[in-house]
């Protein structure tokens, strides 16, 4: 698996774990990059979608917000497929800065 490939698997939530397991012997300060920042977005999403599931809960009148927040996450994960199939190491808008230095054990 190339590195691009693993880049833009990187984005797609589940798929994440098929790019960082079978693509360990191509992997690349690229790839790294957007694995690291991949994972970041799918923690961030998950750690939000449970706390709003539970506002939700509560609030039930707040769904209109909550789909919005959903189609943020959309949005920053077709971001992130962007720059990795134009093969640019470029942070995701509002959470990427966050995880560039985290997640060492993906590192080469």
């Amino acid at each position: 698996m190339t590195p691009k490939v693993q880049s833009i698997l990187s984005y797609l939530g589940i798929l994440w774990l098929i790019a960082f397991f079978m693509g360990k012997d191509e992997r690349n300060d690229f790839s790294t990059y957007h694995l690291k920042q991949g994972l970041g977005l799918f923690i961030t999403a998950a750690v939000i979608n449970l706390g709003a599931g539970i506002l939700l809960y509560i609030v039930p009148a707040l769904a209109f917000l909550i789909g919005i927040i959903g189609l943020v996450f959309l949005i920053l994960m077709v971001l992130g497929i962007i720059t990795a199939a134009n093969e640019v190491k470029k942070p995701l808008p509002l959470i990427g800065k966050l995880f560039e230095d985290k997640f060492n054990f993906i590192d080469n």
